[in-house]
C-alpha cells in the first residue's frame, strides 16, 4: 500500500513540474512575440517619423533624417537576408558575423544621428555633416555588399540545381518517349564469299592423223606387237606338220 502512494505522489510530482515547466515556456514564448511585436512597431512607427522628417525638414535636420533611415533599410535588409540564407547555406555564418562586427557600428552611428537630431546649434551640426555622410555611406556600402553576396550566392545555387533538374527532366522525356526517336538503320549483313570460279579446261591439242582427230589429254592406244620368237634348241623335237587329210 506504502508503495502504491509512492508511486501516485511521484506522478503528481511529475505532473506538477511539467506543467510549470510548460507554462514557463510558454510565458516566455508569448513574451518574446509580445517583444517582437512591440518592437517591429516601434521601428515601424520610427521610419514613417524619420521618412515625413526627411520630406517635410530642410537643412541639416532633414538630411539627418534622411541619413538615419537610409541606415537603417540598408542594414535591417541585410540582417534579414543573412538570417535567412544562413539556415540554407552554413558557409553564410562568417558572413554573419562580419555583419554583426559591423552591425555594431551601424548602431553607433545611428545613436550619434538621433541625439544630433535636437541639436540646436545648426551651423555646428552642418560642419559635421560630411563627415556623418561619409560613415553613413561607408556602412551602407559594406552592408549592400553582404547582402547581394548572399543574395547572387542563393541565385547561383538555385541556377545549377534548376540546370540539373532540368537535364534530368529530358532525359527522362526523351526515355518516356522513346519511340519518337530514330532508330539506326539496320545494318545487312555482310554477302557470304563467291565460291571459287572453275579453272578453265587447258588448251587442248588436236592431232591431225585421222578423220577423228584425237586430243592431246587422251592416252595413246599401244600397237598390238606380236610375240617374239622362241629360241629353238637341237634336243627338241621337230614339230610334225599337220596332216591334211
Amino acid at each position: 500500500m506504502e508503495a502504491v502512494i509512492a508511486v501516485v505522489a511521484l506522478l503528481f510530482v511529475l505532473l506538477v513540474v511539467l506543467g510549470a515547466y510548460a507554462t514557463v515556456k510558454a510565458v516566455g514564448a508569448a513574451k518574446r512575440g509580445v517583444d517582437r511585436t512591440l518592437t517591429q512597431a516601434r521601428r515601424t512607427v520610427e521610419d514613417h517619423t524619420l521618412r515625413a522628417k526627411s520630406f517635410a525638414q530642410i537643412g541639416p535636420a532633414g538630411e539627418l533624417a534622411q541619413l538615419r533611415l537610409k541606415l537603417r533599410t540598408s542594414m535591417r535588409a541585410t540582417q534579414d537576408a543573412l538570417r535567412a540564407g544562413v539556415a540554407e547555406d552554413e558557409s553564410l555564418k562568417e558572413s554573419l558575423g562580419l555583419f554583426q562586427r559591423l552591425s555594431a557600428h551601424g548602431h553607433e552611428l545611428d545613436d550619434e544621428l538621433r541625439r544630433l537630431e535636437s541639436e540646436p546649434d545648426r551651423t555646428t551640426l552642418a560642419g559635421r555633416l560630411p563627415d556623418l555622410r561619409e560613415r553613413t555611406e561607408r556602412i551602407v556600402k559594406s552592408a549592400d555588399s553582404l547582402r547581394w553576396a548572399a543574395r547572387d550566392r542563393a541565385r547561383r545555387f538555385a541556377d545549377d540545381e534548376l540546370d540539373s533538374l532540368s537535364a534530368q527532366i529530358d532525359m527522362e522525356a526523351g526515355a518516356l518517349r522513346h519511340w519518337t526517336t530514330e532508330e539506326p538503320p539496320a545494318t545487312t549483313p555482310p554477302p557470304w564469299p563467291e565460291a571459287p570460279a572453275a579453272e578453265a579446261p587447258a588448251a587442248q591439242q588436236t592431232w591431225p592423223d585421222g578423220p577423228q582427230q584425237r586430243t592431246a589429254e587422251e592416252p595413246t592406244r599401244a600397237a598390238i606387237t606380236p610375240p617374239d620368237p622362241r629360241p629353238s634348241y637341237p634336243w627338241q623335237k621337230k614339230p610334225r606338220p599337220e596332216s591334211t587329210t
